[in-house]
């Protein structure tokens, strides 16, 4: 659950969409496949992956979460202002489903950031706050001054860094959304399970995404219908503990 919308446990990443007709119609179809979630950001592809969404779903009305960040380059008030008036014209909406800050900024406090997009969220411009790339201390020091409904970091079967992140979000019913989740194959381990599962190593590491915690969200990226198809179906694999522990052991 994303606040009080449900969600489908993987998402779709749009790091390198580009605004052309055969990707716009690729996002439909993402949504008529069951995607709930697209994520997306200011600085993705030059503006052009926030352009394609929104032309692809402005006039849709299937139930889908768009998620987009600000402040890649700085995250000034000033900065994150111009940022959110261009992502609400270019997703062509007056409400953004999610918001994220996209990484620290040494030059600039969390809390300054954060009170921006807080006062999008008060005035119905955004409807729920993330943050991105955070430690745990960063997300309670971000909750202290807007309620918290997701968090997006790194994190895969090898790249670990972010347990506690993952932990964190669960104990508390904060999504966590890994990006780059399948930039790790899992080894000969994941190979081997995938083969008792008559399915990819990929889909494998999906699916020891989504046991791994109950709030875990993935967002692969991918322009290829033959995959997106692909990650979706890992949602139907079940894991055993046995797997589970094996490919956790295998990744450290």
């Amino acid at each position: 659950m994303l606040g009080n919308t449900p969600l489908t446990r993987i998402g779709l990443g749009t790091n390198r969409l580009k605004n052309t007709p055969e990707n716009g119609a690729f996002v439909r179809d993402a949504v008529a496949a069951g995607v709930g979630l697209i994520d997306t950001a200011h600085s993705y592809t030059g503006g052009e992956s926030e352009q394609t969404i929104g032309a692809a779903l402005s006039s849709s009305d299937d139930r889908c979460v768009v998620a987009t960040k600000g402040g890649w380059g700085s995250g000034r008030p000033d900065v994150l202002r111009a940022e959110i008036e261009e992502s609400l014209r270019r997703l062509r909406t007056d409400t953004i489903d999610l918001y994220y800050r996209h990484k620290p900024d040494p030059e600039t406090p969390l809390e300054d950031s954060l009170a921006v997009i807080d006062e999008y969220r008060e005035r119905g411009a955004i409807r729920q706050v993330g943050v991105s790339n955070v430690s745990v201390d960063e997300i309670e020091r971000a909750r202290e001054v807007a309620p918290i409904a997701a968090v997006q970091n790194h994190y895969n079967l090898s790249e670990r860094r972010h347990d506690d992140v993952v932990d964190y979000c669960a104990d508390n019913d904060i999504v966590f959304v890994a990006y780059f989740p399948l930039r790790a194959d899992g080894g000969p381990a994941a190979a081997e399970i995938a083969k008792r599962h008559a399915s990819t190593p990929a889909q494998i590491a999906l699916a020891w995404l989504l046991r791994r915690s109950p709030t875990t969200l993935p967002i692969p990226g991918t322009l290829s219908r033959e995959h997106l198809t692909e990650n979706l179906a890992a949602a139907e694999i079940e894991l055993s503990d046995e797997e589970f522990e094996t490919l956790r052991a295998g990744s450290t």
